[in-house]
Order: structure tokens, then C-alpha cells, then sequence
């Protein structure tokens, strides 16, 4: 996500997790208006940041009485704000988390004790976001997944990208999340959440991905891309010719923006902070209980344009302090092509 800082007007928003690699020229402007999911920072943001301890109780909800072994809708939400790094931290990413465990709950009927959370607020060491917690959450989610099933997957933090070696990528770059540990451990890529997530997705199965964080247009390498302003999907198949099929299920992915650009944490809609995708995906949904594909984007984009226009209090505050905009498109892909304005989403 993009860091944008308390800053005066004309200044660089810098993309921390960005700056590991060189940016190509064609996309240098784009960054000067946004960065790594952009850090809105606060004004007095020069204290010094401490580590964090939580008192929060956990959002887990372990097993116990007489549940049944299994459920036919699970969900693995992810929010990671970097606590301990400065020049990383985000502000709205467990915001995020809980906005859309609310969601999952009240709105679609996702048991809690089905509900995995991984966030730095967690006691339990499991649920913290580590590389290898959440590629253990992962399997966990598609593990024994049969017909009929419904699973989410949301992601809210940093996202970056690295040059594609593979041969399967038209822009030559894989797009990644970064976990808590990612310069020990290193990214989750694309092609790793493909492996994870969308190739054991059996007949029957749906799984959608929601991920808040730059860079995250094709996170899952899903073969066929809708483009929402233009109202049409277009091949997005590796050249390669690597599959990145399912095994018969549907893989959806619903990303904060285009590969090439950042994403946003923001206040601009309630003074709160919170990843912009991620808020108005959980907004619209409560207020317009199964829309379709097409008039959800379609939402998105005029809520977009609302906040760029200064139709928001607070969004008309943050214009004129921080010459700031929302410049980001979220995207939809998806394993099949689908008729965006018939089918509904249901999670």
C-alpha cells in the first residue's frame, strides 16, 4: 500500500517497500502521485515509533463444543501494519481486517470458528503474519475443499514487485504481498498464491481473493482480466504457456489496483483509516446485498471519483492540505469469463 505522508505540496510520496527495486521509466510518474500502499501519515508522525503490544482480544475463535468438522464456507483475512517498522507501518490495515470479518459474518453467514485471522495483534503465534503462517493458512483454506464450498481470501498490507523469470508475465514482473518477515523470508509471489490457492480448487468450489495492496491487479495470475472502464475481458494467459488453471473450481480476484499502481490507506471517507478498496467493497456490499460484478465496479468507480472531486468532507480536507487523490483502479479477474452484469457476487 502506499505511504502518503503529511507532506506540502509538489512533494514525492515515497514507496518504502518500492524503493528495493528500480522502478521502469514508463511508471516513475505514476509513483510520484502515489507509492507503496500509501502511508497517510499523521500530522506529529516524527515521534518515534514503539513496539507494539496488544491487549486486543483475539479476532480466533478456536473449536470447541460441538461444531461440525467442517464448514462449506472459511475464510483466511490477513492485515499486516508493520509495527515495528517505521518506514513501513501502515494505519488501516487490521481496520481492514475487522471491517470484512463483520462482513463475512453478519452479511454471508461465515461461521467465526471458520474465520482465520492473522494479524500482529494476535497473542497466538500461529496468527502472526509470517511467510510461513500464512502459506499454512492457505493450505488450510483449499485443504479438503469440495463442491459447494465458498472461501475468501483478503489480504491488506504491502505489495510489491520483482522482475519475472519465469517467461509468464507480459509486463516481465510478478506481483507479490510482502508478509511481516519478507526481508528474511522473502515475498509471497504470485505464482506461489497460484500454486497455493487456485490449482487445488476442485468442481464446484469458488474462491474469492479481495487484496488491498500496490501492485495487486493480477496477485493471482488468473487467466482472464476484466477491465471495468472498458466493460470487456481480455486474455491475460502466461506466455509461457505455464497452467495456471484451477482443478474445475472458480477462482475470483477483486484487487485495490493495476499492476503498475499503488493503493491506498486512507481517511477520506470517515476520518479512520482504512485501505479505500477495502472500505467501499465492505460499504457497498451492506448497503446493496448482492450486486453484480459489473454494478459493483461500477460503484467503486463513482465512489472513486466522488472523493477526487471533493464530494467527501473529509476528502476535500486532505485535497487541499495534501494535494491527494485516489489514483488507483481496482481490478477483477477471474479464472472463467463470466457475464459481469448477470452474475451476482456472493461470497
Amino acid at each position: 500500500m502506499v505511504v502518503i505522508g503529511t507532506r506540502t505540496k509538489g512533494a514525492d510520496i515515497v514507496c518504502a517497500s518500492c524503493s528495493y527495486l528500480p522502478i521502469p521509466i514508463n511508471e516513475q510518474t505514476s509513483y510520484q502521485h502515489q507509492g507503496l500502499r500509501s502511508r497517510i501519515r499523521s500530522v506529529g508522525s516524527h515521534m518515534k515509533n514503539k513496539i507494539h503490544h496488544s491487549t486486543t482480544p483475539s479476532l480466533n475463535l478456536e473449536q470447541s463444543g460441538p461444531y461440525p468438522m467442517r464448514s462449506s464456507k472459511r475464510a483466511v483475512l490477513c492485515g499486516i501494519t508493520y509495527n515495528n517498522w517505521k518506514q513501513y507501518k501502515l494505519k488501516g490495515t487490521v481496520n481492514d481486517v475487522r471491517n470484512m470479518r463483520d462482513l463475512l459474518i453478519t452479511r454471508f453467514g461465515y461461521p467465526r470458528e471458520y474465520i482465520r485471522v492473522l494479524t500482529e495483534e494476535e497473542t497466538d503465534q500461529r496468527y502472526i503474519p509470517t511467510r510461513k503462517n500464512i502459506e499454512d493458512s492457505l493450505r488450510w483454506l483449499v485443504n479438503d475443499c469440495r463442491s459447494g464450498d465458498s472461501l475468501v481470501f483478503f489480504y491488506s498490507g504491502h505489495g510489491l514487485r520483482q522482475p519475472d523469470f519465469n517467461n509468464d508475465e507480459d509486463d516481465g514482473f510478478d506481483e507479490t504481498i510482502c508478509p511481516i518477515d519478507f526481508r528474511q523470508a522473502g515475498m509471497i509471489l504470485d505464482n506461489d498464491l497460484n500454486s497455493l490457492i487456485v490449482r487445488p480448487l476442485k468442481h464446484g468450489v469458488t474462491l474469492h481473493a479481495i487484496v488491498d495492496a500496490c501492485h495487486s491487479g493480477t496477485i493471482l495470475d488468473l487467466t482472464h482480466v476484466y477491465y471495468s472502464r472498458e466493460k470487456k475481458w481480455k486474455d491475460s494467459s502466461p506466455p509461457s504457456g505455464a497452467n495456471k488453471r484451477t482443478n474445475g473450481g472458480l477462482a475470483i480476484s477483486i484487487s485495490a489496483c493495476l499492476d503498475s499502481q499503488a493503493a491506498a490507506d486512507t481517511s477520506a471517507f470517515t476520518g479512520k483509516m482504512n485501505g479505500a478498496l477495502t472500505y467501499l467493497l465492505a460499504e457497498l456490499l451492506k448497503k446493496f446485498p448482492g450486486p453484480t460484478y459489473g454494478d459493483l465496479f461500477d460503484l467503486i468507480h463513482e465512489s472513486f471519483d466522488k472523493v477526487n472531486q471533493g464530494c467527501l468532507a473529509n476528502s476535500t480536507i486532505l485535497r487541499r492540505i495534501f494535494d491527494y487523490r485516489l489514483l488507483q483502479t481496482p481490478l477483477l479477474s477471474s479464472s472463467d469469463q463470466f457475464d459481469v452484469y448477470k452474475t451476482h457476487l456472493v461470497l
